[in-house]
C-alpha cells in the first residue's frame, strides 16, 4: 500500500473536517475475513475538487451521497471521491482479512483451550484494514461502534459498551479521536471489574491466562487507581474519555501496549506465568503509568503530523517514570529508567539512523522506523532536563494550558513551545533547536587537577560532541563527590551547575569544588538529570572494579554502570575488563532492575560480538562463575537467586554446569527457592538444546507437557537453535518462505537460529540473509519487515564481509523496515569491529 505522504496529508485537512464514523463490524463470517461498512459524515471546505478514503481488502459496495462509486476505481488502498456537495455521507463496505502479524484486526487460536481471541491494532495507518477512513492523526471524529460476534464472546471497545441481543454490541460515541486509536477486542476474555474515583476499572485476559492474573488483580487496580490519582492531581483535565477504562491483555501483540482511549492493550507476556523479580513487576507498573498519560499526551491532544510523535511519545515515557515513583510502591523507578531505557536512548541516537527528537516525517511508512529509543528514552530525559532547567512548577502550569488550548484538538511543537514559554519567562527557541531538533548525543568529561594535598586545584568540565552532529548543548547536571568508608562508597557533596556552550564554551569551570579534597570518585550527572555521556577522571577510571559495586546509592550505580557501558562501546574499556566489573558488581547487587541489566547485557555484546577462542570463553567462564555463587549466596527467592539462576543457564558451557542445568530440568538439585516453572524449564532446555546436551524429543516433550501459546513459541526457538545441519534448513526455509506464520513464531525461529556456538555450522547462512530478507520483507508490512529483519541479521558474523553484504543491500533495498534493522544491526557490528581493534586477544587484558 503506498503511504500518505505529509503533503497529502496538509492538503485533505485543510480541505475536510470529519464529524463522525459509525463502523459495524462483523467477526461471525468464518475464520479467514470479517464484514466491514463504515458511515463517514464529513464536511468539505470547497467543491469540485477530488479527495481520497483509505480502505484494504475486498471493497464490496462504496456511496457516496447516494451515489454509487465504482469499485474498481480504487488504486491499492486509495478509492477516489469526487466532491460535489459541502455536507457528505459516505458509506463504505468491504470484507478483509484477519491479520496473523498484530496489525489491523488479529485473529489467535489459543492452543491452550482452541478459544478465539481478536484484537484491532489500528497505528500507525492500520485502521484502514478495519474500516474506511482518512487516515492520518490530524482527521479526528467522534467513533459509534456497532459489533457482531459469537454469542459466548465479550466485546470491548474504546468507550461503554453494551449487549444489545446475544452476539450484538453498541458501544457508546467516543470523543472525537484519529482513526490510529479506534479498537475492539472479542473473545471469551476473562474479565474482572472495580471502581475508582468514578471510573469502571476492567482487566482483561484470555481464559488460559485467568489464574496467572488472578494473584496479581490486586496489584494491578492498585497501580491503576494510583496512577489516576497521580494524574489528577497534576491535571486540571480529569480523564477525558468518560467513565470506563479497560486495560486488556491481548496474545501476539507486537510493542509493549497501545494506548486506545478507553480501551488499552498490553502484551500478555504481562499477564506472569511464572516467576519474576519486582524489576519485572516494576516495568509493568511503569508501562500501565505509561499508557495512561497517553489519556492526555497524544489522545486529548494529537499530534498534527508524525513529526511530532514525541509529543506522544516522549511525555508518556517521561510522565510513566515520574508517576510510577512518585505514586506507587516502586519508588526507585527512575533507576530502571536509568539502567535500560537511556541505554536504548544512547544507542539509537549514536546510529546511523539517528534523527531529531523533533523529526521531519516524509511518509507514514517513515514515522513507523521512528518509533525507537530517540522518541522515547532521549525525549523523556529531554523533557527531565526541560524541568529541571524551568522547575516543575511552571512546566506543569504550561502543560495544563496546553490541554486548555488544545484539547480534543491537535498541536505542534510551536503550540507546546507557547505555553511553556509564557509559564515559564524562558526563551525556548533556541533550547528547542539544540535538543529537540538536531540529534546526536554529547559527552561529558571532568578534567581535573590536583595539588601536592591531595585537593583540587580546578575542576572542570568539557563538552564534546561527534564529528557527523558538532552540536552542543547546554545541560543541568549534579556532580557527586563520592568517598570511601570502609567497605562503601558514600556521596559526601552534590552541586547542581549549568553548562552553557553559548557564555561558557566547551569546558566549563566548577570553582565550587576547587580546594576540596580530590574525590575518589568524581560523578558527572549525578542524579542523572541530562541525556549525555559521561567520563570518570583518572582515579575513578582506575579504581572502577572496586568503586563501582560499593556505591551506596542505587541511582548513582545506574549511571555508572551505563558509562561503563559506553566505555565498552567507545572501544576505551576492554571487553574483559567489562565483563570482571560486572562479575564483581554480581556479587554486591541488590537492586532489581540493575540486576536484570546485568543479567540481559552482560554476555551479548561484551563476549559474543568483541571477543573471540579462547578469550570469549574464558569471559563465558567468568561470568558463569559470578552466577553460580549468587545461585550459592543468595537468599532463597531473591531477586538476586533468580538472576543467578537464569545467568547461569545463559553462560553456562562447561560440563559440570551443563550437568546441573540437566539435573535442575529433571527437579534435581534445585536450589531453595527455586521453582521450576515453565519459563526455567524451557530457559534451562533452550542452553542445553544449544549446546547439544538435549535434542528434538526433548523439545517435543516439553511442548507437551507446556501447551501454552507461550509453550509454543518457546519449542519453535529451541527447534531453530538445534545444532545440526536439517534443523537450520528447516527452520530458514520457515523464516524467509511463505509459509503463513505469526509474528511471535517468526520472531521465534529468528532468536534461536543464530547462536555464537554455532558459528560454522550457520555460516552458509549468513550471505543469504542479505539475498533472501529482501523478498521476504517485500511480503510484509514494514513493521513486520523490521522486527525479523533485525532478529534474523546474522549478528555473530563479526566480520567485514557482514558489513560489506549489508552495504550492499542497503543501496538497493526497499522496504524501510528492513533498511532500518540493517543500518542498525550493521551499526553494531562495527561496534564490536572496533573493539576487536582497539583491544587484539594479545593485550585484550
Amino acid at each position: 500500500m503506498p503511504s500518505l505522504t505529509v503533503g497529502e496529508a496538509t492538503v485533505r485537512a485543510d480541505l475536510l473536517d470529519v464529524s463522525q464514523y459509525v463502523i459495524d463490524l462483523d467477526l461471525t463470517t468464518g475464520a479467514e475475513t470479517f464484514s466491514s461498512t463504515c458511515e463517514i459524515r464529513f464536511r468539505a471546505a470547497r467543491t469540485g475538487v477530488s479527495t481520497f478514503v483509505e480502505i484494504a481488502g475486498e471493497l464490496t459496495e462504496a456511496v457516496l451521497n447516494g451515489r454509487a462509486l465504482d469499485p474498481d476505481s480504487r488504486a491499492e488502498n486509495r478509492l477516489p471521491l469526487e466532491i460535489e456537495q459541502t455536507e457528505n455521507v459516505l458509506r463504505v463496505s468491504a470484507r478483509l482479512p484477519y491479520s496473523h502479524t498484530g496489525e489491523g484486526i488479529h485473529r489467535f487460536v489459543d492452543p491452550a483451550d482452541d478459544k478465539v481471541y481478536l484484537y484491532a491494532q489500528s497505528f500507525l495507518s492500520d485502521a484502514q484494514r478495519i474500516f474506511a477512513c482518512f487516515d492520518q492523526p490530524d482527521l479526528k471524529a467522534s467513533l459509534t461502534v456497532r459489533v457482531r460476534a459469537p454469542r459466548e464472546w465479550t466485546v470491548i471497545g474504546n468507550e461503554r459498551g453494551e449487549r444489545t441481543a446475544p452476539g450484538e454490541w453498541e458501544f457508546a460515541p467516543t470523543k472525537p479521536i484519529p482513526p490510529y486509536l479506534f479498537c475492539v477486542c472479542a473473545g471469551e476474555f476473562r474479565s474482572e471489574y472495580a471502581e475508582h474515583d468514578g471510573i469502571q476499572l476492567g482487566l482483561h485476559c484470555r481464559a488460559s491466562l485467568a489464574s496467572a492474573m488472578e494473584p496479581d488483580l490486586d496489584e494491578l487496580f492498585t497501580v491503576t487507581r494510583q496512577c489516576f490519582d497521580e494524574y489528577h492531581r497534576m491535571f486540571e483535565q480529569r480523564y477525558p474519555f468518560g467513565d470506563t477504562y479497560d486495560q486488556v491483555f491481548v496474545p501476539e501483540f507486537n510493542a509493549g501496549a497501545m494506548e486506545n482511549p478507553g480501551c488499552v492493550t498490553f502484551r500478555d507476556e504481562m499477564i506472569f506465568r511464572s516467576a519474576v523479580t519486582d524489576a519485572q513487576r516494576e516495568s509493568r507498573a511503569y508501562v500501565i503509568a505509561h499508557e495512561m498519560a497517553h489519556m492526555w499526551f497524544g489522545d486529548l491532544v494529537s499530534m498534527r503530523w508524525w513529526d511530532d510523535l514525541w509529543l506522544n511519545e516522549s511525555f508518556a515515557e517521561y510522565m510513566g517514570y515520574r508517576v510510577t515513583s512518585s505514586a506507587t510502591r516502586f519508588d526507585n523507578a527512575w533507576v530502571d529508567f536509568t539502567v535500560s531505557r537511556k541505554m536504548w536512548g544512547y544507542a539509537a541516537d549514536q546510529s546511523p539512523s539517528t534523527h531529531p527528537i523533533s523529526a521531519r516525517v516524509a511518509d507514514t511508512g517513515s514515522a513507523m522506523t521512528n518509533f525507537d529509543g530517540i522518541s522515547y528514552a532521549k525525549g523523556a530525559s529531554v523533557l527531565r532536563q526541560l524541568v529541571a532547567w524551568v522547575g516543575d512548577e511552571a512546566f506543569l502550569a504550561g502543560i495544563n494550558e496546553h490541554f486548555r488550548r488544545h484539547a480534543y484538538g491537535n498541536a505542534a511543537l510551536v503550540d507546546l513551545l507557547d505555553v511553556l514559554e509564557s509559564s515559564s519567562g524562558r526563551p525556548l527557541k533556541e533550547w528547542s533547536r539544540v535538543w529537540l531538533e538536531q540529534p546526536g548525543v554529547n559527552t561529558l568529561r571532568p578534567l581535573v587537577d590536583i595539588d601536592d594535598n591531595g585537593d583540587y586545584r580546578s575542576v572542570r568540565i568539557e563538552q564534546s560532541a561527534s564529528t557527523d552532529h558538532p552540536v552542543l548543548r547546554p545541560h543541568r547536571i549534579g556532580v557527586g563527590i563520592y568517598r570511601r568508608a570502609g567497605d562503601r562508597v558514600t556521596v559526601d557533596r552534590r552541586v547542581e551547575v549549568d553548562l552553557d556552550p553559548v557564555t561558557q564554551g566547551a569546558v566549563s569551570e566548577l570553582p565550587e569544588l576547587a580546594g576540596l579534597p580530590a574525590a575518589d570518585l568524581l560523578l558527572l550527572n549525578d542524579g542523572d538529570l541530562t541525556f549525555g555521556k559521561i567520563r570518570f577522571d583518572e582515579r575513578g577510571t582506575a579504581d572502577l572494579v572496586e568503586l563501582l559495586p560499593a556505591c551506596v546509592d542505587p541511582l548513582a550505580r545506574a549511571v555508572m554502570w551505563g558509562a561503563a557501558w559506553e566505555l565498552l562501546r567507545d572501544a576505551e574499556l576492554s571487553p574483559r575488563k567489562y565483563v570482571d566489573l560486572v562479575s564483581h558488581g554480581l556479587g554486591r547487587e541488590d537492586h532489581p532492575a540493575v540486576l536484570d541489566r546485568l543479567l540481559t547485557a552482560s554476555r551479548r555484546f561484551p563476549v559474543d560480538l568483541c571477543l573471540t577462542g579462547p578469550d570469549a570463553g574464558t569471559a563465558l567462564g567468568t561470568l558463569a562463575t559470578a552466577f553460580r555463587e549468587l545461585v550459592t549466596t543468595a537468599e532463597p527467592g531473591s531477586a538476586r537467586q533468580f538472576v543467578g539462576v537464569r545467568g547461569l543457564a545463559t553462560a553456562a558451557a562447561e560440563p559440570a554446569d551443563l550437568d546441573q542445568l540437566a539435573g535442575w530440568l529433571a527437579g534435581a538439585g534445585l536450589p531453595d527457592g527455586v521453582e521450576l516453572d515453565a519459563e526455567l524449564r524451557w530457559t534451562l532446555l533452550s542452553r542445553l538444546v544449544v549446546t547439544g546436551r538435549a535434542g528434538r524429543a526433548e523439545i517435543e516433550a516439553e511442548r507437551h507437557q507446556d501447551t501454552s501459546a507461550h509453550g509454543a513459541v518457546h519449542a519453535e526457538r529451541c527447534l531453530a537453535a538445534l545444532p545440526d545441519e536439517a534443523a537450520k534448513a528447516t527452520a530458514w526455509e520457515r523464516l524467509t518462505g511463505t509459509e503463513p506464520l505469526s509474528n511471535r513464531f517468526l520472531g521465534a525461529i529468528a532468536d534461536g537460529f543464530w547462536q555464537p556456538e554455532q558459528l560454522e555450522l550457520t555460516r552458509p547462512y549468513e550471505q543469504r540473509y542479505f539475498t533472501d530478507l529482501p523478498a521476504f520483507a517485500a511480503r510484509q508490512s514494514d513493521w513486520m519487515a523490521m522486527i525479523v529483519g533485525r532478529r534474523a541479521y546474522p549478528r555473530y558474523s563479526v566480520d567485514e564481509r557482514t558489513a560489506v553484504a549489508a552495504d550492499r543491500l542497503l543501496a538497493t533495498v526497499e522496504s524501510t523496515g528492513l533498511r532500518r534493522a540493517v543500518v542498525d544491526e550493521t551499526y553494531e557490528l562495527r561496534l564490536a569491529l572496533a573493539v576487536r581493534k582497539a583491544f587484539p586477544a594479545d593485550t585484550v587484558h
